[in-house]
């Protein structure tokens, strides 16, 4: 038995975020927008948080600056109920932080700063704590300077070896990517990318033929998030298929990927199949993408079961 239903391990960041932002005033001059926010934010965070927001016993694994914006962001994810016990502290950097102008149309700019994220890592004696979940969920490889590579490598595949099922994702994924995610491929039961990061690291064309190309490298199941279009799903077992997205007003596309996998998460966590796993993700994802922030509206377990039925669906197209 694990204490845990989830442990999310890897990229934390703090989010400050502002909406609508159609130009930055020239000069010193200022303009005036409607709201504010800052928010647990990152592959492995974000993921976490929500999580969290939908019931699981959660664990979160990463670093933080000794810093004001550090206890912030380990007060807010204590707030939601998360297990923070593995939550360091780095004193010579600052929490990872990204400040997001978002346009009306709900695409945000990014303008980061690394700093904690990339002295992140773990020794094999932290392993049993960090691996006391049923499912360990890896977010961030392309910004965990420290953790990526062997250590990652290393830890999926204790993780395996401990029984874990295992989730992945990573960010800001370019052609160079690729180095550092295809060691870990075959320890990876879900890969959970955008499409975009996904054919980038590919160099492939389309949803099919990237699925694919990532499946014959050992990954069990490839999970591809296609925007505003829906998700493609190649699995381990069974033909591959395609779920149409939620038809809804966007507001803010923060953490949309990385609530999406929170759905397949909790899905995974309460033994569904695969294709209800990623309706349901897809709601989670409609809610956070209706408000401003990595949880924008997302409510409990029970209200996105309700929104899986009710929110209205998009017409399939190609992808």
């Amino acid at each position: 038995m694990t204490t845990f239903d989830v442990s999310c391990v890897g990229f934390a960041v703090l989010d400050i975020l502002g909406r609508p932002v159609t130009a930055i005033p020239e000069g010193g001059r200022a303009d005036f927008i409607e709201e504010i926010r800052m928010t647990v934010a990152g592959t492995a965070a974000a993921t976490a948080m929500d999580c969290a927001i939908l019931g699981l016993r959660t664990r979160m694994v990463s670093s933080a600056g000794a810093d004001d914006m550090g206890d912030f962001l380990i007060s807010k994810m204590q707030g939601y109920g998360m297990d923070t016990a593995m939550m360091s502290r780095d004193p010579d950097n600052q929490t990872s932080s990204t400040i997001l102008p978002v346009r009306p149309n709900g695409e945000r700019p990014a303008l980061h700063v690394r700093g904690s994220a990339t002295t992140f890592t773990l020794v094999p004696e932290q392993y049993a704590d960090a691996l006391d979940a049923k499912i360990v969920h890896l977010g961030g490889t392309g910004l965990l300077w420290a953790f990526d590579g062997q250590p990652s490598v290393d830890f999926l595949k204790a993780a395996k070896a401990a029984g874990r099922t295992t989730t992945f994702d990573l960010i800001q994924a370019n052609p160079d990517t690729v180095e550092k995610v295809l060691p870990l491929l075959p320890y990876i039961d879900y890969f959970i990318p955008s499409i975009e990061e996904a054919e980038e690291m590919a160099g492939t064309s389309g949803p099919e033929a990237t699925a694919r190309w990532f499946r014959e490298r050992s990954v069990r199941n490839a999970i591809l998030t296609l925007g505003g279009e829906g998700v493609y799903v190649d699995p381990e077992e069974g033909a591959p298929f395609i779920l149409p997205a939620h038809d809804i007003e966007v507001v803010d596309t923060t953490g949309c990927g990385d609530s999406f996998t929170a759905g397949i998460i909790t899905g995974l966590s309460k033994g569904w199949d695969l294709r209800r796993c990623a309706r349901f993700a897809s709601a989670v994802a409609a809610q956070v993408a209706m408000g401003l922030g990595s949880d924008g509206k997302l409510g409990s377990f029970e209200d996105t079961l309700h929104a899986t039925e009710t929110l209205p669906l998009k017409e399939l197209t190609d992808a």
